[in-house]
């Protein structure tokens, strides 16, 4: 399998450990990964607030890119597919923004058609590689684990433009993590937004919500978290402590990126996985296995 690699801002950056264990994992599994380099943020939502047509015009731009290597793009963000998801939803309706915008990508020698998908790696591993296939190259079971899978907001809305699963009832982290050999707990809040929005001028109420969702997990069993979204890593893990200082609450939930969950089941050296970068200790679990 062979993919145009859009790692986001944040897996390049703050939590470069994504980037490192979805390195490891690609190698593993035989998936090769071009990286769009020339790429540009995706906006996380934000870009759109403020200019419309920039954030339409700068996402096709990427989208262009790997329709230039006949690639589909796979992404380690569920911002950054969210944000492309809705862009090619815009172009697909509106002929005029579709025209507009491959007038200013025609200044810079590119052209959009709308024929490249953009897949989250969890997707990418259901519908491209197969569960089964991902089953048999487990070699560390995750048999001996509850893990608790936080969905967020972009990897399942707006449903009309994902076209991937059942926003209300979504069942693909825990088939992946079942796949793994470990059990997959549901918990309040799975489904609901992280807090990371707001967390830099609402920090309050983030805080009150990452703990809140940590503490229902902690109450259900599970021994770690698991999330496909960097930006909620950094909501639900780096700043878990300040958050439950503000609620009182002792959760000391580890919190672990999707590739690092799947590097784990596959055997791969958890320094390789960079959890050593994490703010909650993965010590006890990796002891475990």
């Amino acid at each position: 399998m062979r993919y145009a690699y859009y790692p986001g801002c944040v897996a390049k950056g703050m939590a470069h450990e994504l980037f490192d264990s979805t390195s490891e994992v690609a190698k593993r599994l035989g998936t090769e990964l071009m990286e769009l380099t020339a790429a540009s943020c995706c906006g996380a939502g934000a870009q759109n607030e403020g200019n419309p047509l920039l954030n339409v015009v700068l996402n096709t731009r990427t989208l262009a890119q790997a329709e230039n290597q006949n690639l589909d793009v796979l992404t380690i963000c569920s911002t950054c597919q969210g944000v492309m998801c809705q862009v090619k939803k815009q172009l697909k309706e509106d002929s005029r923004l579709f025209s507009r915008t491959n007038e200013a990508l025609d200044k810079i020698g590119l052209q959009y058609k709308g024929k490249v998908r953009v897949k989250h790696l969890l997707w990418v591993l259901i519908e491209d590689y197969g569960l089964k296939k991902l089953e048999s190259q487990v070699t560390k079971p995750l048999t001996s684990f509850k893990v608790a899978p936080f969905y967020g907001c972009y990897i399942l809305r707006p449903p009309e433009a994902l076209e991937f699963e059942d926003h209300e009832k979504p069942r693909s982290l825990e088939d992946v993590i079942k796949a793994l050999g470990a059990e997959s707990l549901h918990f309040d809040g799975e489904t609901k937004c992280c807090g990371f929005p707001i967390l830099f001028f609402q920090r309050k109420t983030a805080f009150e919500m990452s703990s809140q969702y940590l503490n229902n997990a902690k109450q259900k069993g599970a021994d770690f978290m698991v999330t496909p979204c960097p930006l909620c890593h950094i909501s639900l893990e780096t700043y878990q402590k300040k958050a439950q200082k503000q609620a009182r609450i002792e959760t000391n939930l580890p919190v672990v990126h999707f590739s690092q969950l799947i590097g784990l089941a596959l055997g791969i050296k958890p320094e390789k996985l960079g959890f050593s970068k994490h703010m909650v200790s993965m010590l006890k679990v990796l002891r475990g296995l």
